[in-house]
């Protein structure tokens, strides 16, 4: 605080002008911004505004919470000012859900809604991010995952762990009770289309896939589990012409798992260009819709990750008659 000689009066930070104060407060950090709201209402006021906190919310949470996380909070805060927590015998608050047992999936949990009560529900981004940061909202997100199955990604809950500056998620796949720990901030993605991970992903690249395009593909091992998006490359059909490839206008599309060796009948699959729903069967796995991968930071973050599985193609895919192995068509 400092005295003016001149007015004999004293003058706070509040007394700046508008553009001079906003200045300030956007360089605060969170924790400051949080303790100069307590110093009085005109400051709470100004410091609780969405305006400061959607920075500090992009700069740390951006890359891991999308549209889909921004959604089941505004469920919660809407359900807290219909004052639908309050006759709840237990603290914590599911959010919205879609389907049946056993593929009810889950939109997200809130493990305390008392921190939603009050004033609170009326600040959106500062109390998100407070939720986010104290790990009490479990929100959606993908996670990669790289084991002898495959590469892939799963959809999962998880929640943010302060200590470790790493997530905990939990999963689909067994009713939402595999917890998995210590989980690093680059293996934690947005979530790459708005579909359930239970219902099948409605293609709009299937006509114009052609050898060597990078793609995700939904992969499930069966219809009781929810989907995994598997990367993959488009691939030739062994009937290729190598001087007039013609792949491209072939109602078969081939889908390459290029983590697995070329003698594994995980490695290349047939699938029908023609069809949009589900293909496949219980011996070799049910297919979905397909994700090309036109943003080159995509297939690099693959390639990053994973650097190993991912083989690099033959220039042309054209294996000895002998030794020709029968790729399974899946119509």
């Amino acid at each position: 605080m400092e005295k003016s000689s001149e007015e004999g009066r004293n003058y706070t930070l509040l007394d700046f002008h508008e553009s001079i104060l906003e200045f300030i407060l956007k360089r605060l950090s969170s924790i400051e911004l949080c303790a100069m709201s307590e110093v009085c209402t005109s400051s709470r006021d100004i410091c609780q505004s969405d305006h400061f906190w959607e920075n500090h919310l992009k700069q740390k949470w951006g890359k891991v919470i999308g549209d889909a996380a921004y959604k089941e909070w505004q469920w919660h805060i809407t359900a807290a000012k219909e004052g639908n927590f309050l006759n709840q015998r237990t603290n914590g608050s599911l959010g919205s859900f879609t389907g049946a047992w056993p593929n009810l999936c889950l939109g997200s949990y809130l493990e305390d809604s008392r921190l939603l009560l009050g004033q609170r529900s009326n600040n959106f981004l500062k109390s998100l991010y407070l939720s986010l940061e104290s790990g009490t909202f479990w929100f959606p997100a993908q996670i990669y995952e790289n084991s002898a199955r495959g590469l892939m990604v799963h959809s999962a809950l998880i929640r943010y762990d302060s200590e470790s500056n790493t997530f905990g998620a939990r999963c689909q796949t067994a009713g939402w009770q595999f917890l998995a720990k210590d989980v690093e901030w680059n293996m934690v993605r947005i979530p790459s289309v708005d579909s359930p991970p239970n219902v099948v992903h409605i293609s709009d690249c299937l006509e114009n896939l052609k050898p060597e395009d990078h793609i995700e593909i939904q992969r499930r091992a069966t219809r009781r589990c929810p989907y995994d998006w598997w990367y993959g490359v488009i691939g030739h059909l062994d009937s290729c012409n190598q001087n007039y490839c013609a792949c491209q206008y072939s109602d078969t599309l081939i889908v390459e798992f290029r983590q697995y060796s070329e003698s594994s009948n995980m490695r290349r699959i047939g699938l029908s260009r023609k069809n949009n729903g589900e293909q496949g069967d219980q011996i070799g796995g049910y297919y979905g819709g397909i994700r090309k991968l036109h943003n080159e930071d995509e297939i690099e973050t693959w390639k990053k990750l994973f650097p190993l599985q991912i083989q690099r193609a033959p220039i042309f895919y054209l294996p000895p008659v002998a030794a020709e192995i029968p790729i399974p068509q899946i119509l």
